[in-house]
């Protein structure tokens, strides 16, 4: 366990540096198309400070932002005993320093979130939907997903990371805004205009291509947890079909989430979101399709083990690549 935790650390720190040089690159073709002398290094400089600025808005209050968003009420072992039995024996299966806080959700789809940066001061909240869907054995898939991402400390970065693409997104909206606004033109004639109009050709191609771009790289990574958390819950809980039958039933359903939205689709168990189109859905998806999972957890039998989960992911998407770490193979 300690093993997989460190090396997504290593990976989340090397796709965060990947994700900063492409915000810095960005700021820099946006301040020299602005003033071609000193700009590049103001609009890094305000690149940086504005992922500070929304960086420090979600460590101090983005746990409880997301709760209020989500219409989440915190509940005790009166309220709902299974499920907050539930919740305090994956934690103690996984080690987890302190109780994650439990919510509850008023809404008839199931899914489920966790939260908080810190694993000795984390939630876990689940709908309404999914409580009245489960049985006890598919409900302890589902907390033993989200307390893997708590553990393995998924939530800390994909909350870096949804900033990195959120700041992204604002600097290029800004600037396609003032090349709306100026007509594209900055700086004087001859060399020095031909000059600022191959940076703004490049600045134009930065600010288009580079949301996208973060984006895709943000979905990719983001899969690839989710499967990592699948096969965390399958050696917490020892019974792989648990997690595969909570999935099948949440693809089963056909309610809408009514509080999801984009920025907190990633952090649910399943996509609360749904694109048209399967090609749409599989590009631009932050979760693996459902099917695949299931498949790839019914394919594991009786077997719980991180080697077991391997296995049975490149037997079912054909790869030979996994998602589980080589070094914490049977650890």
């Amino acid at each position: 366990m300690w093993e997989v935790i460190r090396k997504n650390q290593q990976k989340s720190f090397f796709l965060l540096i990947l994700m900063g040089i492409l915000l810095i690159l960005l700021g820099y073709a946006f301040g020299t198309w602005y003033d071609p002398v000193n700009g590049g290094y103001f609009g890094v400089f305000f690149a940086l400070l504005l992922y500070f600025i929304l960086l420090i808005m979600a460590f101090s209050s983005g746990k409880s932002i997301m709760l209020r968003m989500s219409n989440a009420r915190e509940v005790g072992p009166d309220d709902y005993p299974q499920l907050y039995n539930v919740v305090e024996e994956m934690r103690l299966a996984a080690g987890l320093p302190a109780m994650p806080k439990v919510y509850v959700i008023e809404d008839p789809a199931p899914n489920a979130f966790a939260a908080g940066m810190n694993p000795k001061k984390s939630v876990v909240a689940v709908t309404t939907g999914l409580l009245n869907r489960m049985n006890r054995d598919e409900l302890q898939g589902v907390v033993a997903h989200e307390i893997s991402h708590i553990v393995n400390r998924d939530i800390r970065y994909m909350t870096l990371a949804t900033i990195m693409v959120g700041t992204v997104a604002i600097l290029s909206y800004m600037f396609l805004r003032s090349m709306f606004f100026t007509g594209g033109r900055r700086g004087g004639g001859g060399a020095k205009g031909k000059g600022n109009a191959i940076m703004a050709i490049v600045a134009l191609a930065l600010a288009i291509l580079a949301p996208i771009a973060i984006r895709l790289l943000y979905f990719a990574v983001s899969r690839k947890r989710e499967y990592l958390a699948d096969a965390s819950a399958a050696r917490l809980t020892r019974y792989p079909e648990g997690l595969a039958s909570a999935l099948e039933k949440i693809a089963g359903s056909t309610e809408d989430l009514k509080v999801a939205d984009k920025s907190m689709a990633p952090m649910y168990i399943a996509n609360p979101l749904k694109p048209k189109g399967q090609r749409l859905r599989n590009l631009s998806s932050t979760h693996p399709p459902l099917e695949q999972r299931i498949k790839v957890l019914r394919s594991m039998g009786q077997n719980h083990t991180y080697a077991d989960y391997q296995q049975a992911f490149q037997s079912v998407t054909k790869s030979k690549k996994g998602v589980i770490p080589v070094s914490a193979i049977d650890k």
